[in-house]
């Protein structure tokens, strides 16, 4: 089995997903880079639940791409991850830092793809 993310859709209005790692390269807690074709990056998370989770890896505070190296955790119930750098929250289901609202990465949607069927 491979963790596929959709990436954006195109003109048609329909996504595609890519694969981008095994599903044992991700520890819950600590997350992992892809580079996208498009030349982004993405950041790969795994809950203690084992629930995957994708968003831009580039920090919008700083430009940097580090959030696949921040902490992750949960406020009032949200699975979030804290750049490692000035410390924002980025909820994972929404891309929204919790500490300014007004602030977002984008989100990609995960599956398995592929084994045996």
């Amino acid at each position: 089995m491979t963790l596929a993310i959709e990436l954006p859709s195109d003109q048609h209005g329909t996504g595609k997903w890519l694969p981008v790692c095994d599903p044992s390269t991700l520890v819950p807690g600590r997350g992992v880079a892809a580079l996208l074709p498009d030349g982004t990056q993405a950041a790969l998370f795994l809950d203690r639940t084992g629930h995957p989770y994708a968003i831009d890896n580039r920090d919008p505070f700083t430009g940097a791409y580090v959030l696949s190296r921040g902490l992750t955790g949960t406020a009032n119930g949200r699975p979030f991850v804290a750049s490692p750098l000035l410390k924002q929250r980025f909820d994972l289901e929404t891309g929204v830092c919790l500490d300014d609202p007004g602030v977002a990465v984008s989100v990609y949607r995960v599956r398995e793809v592929g084994g045996e069927g």
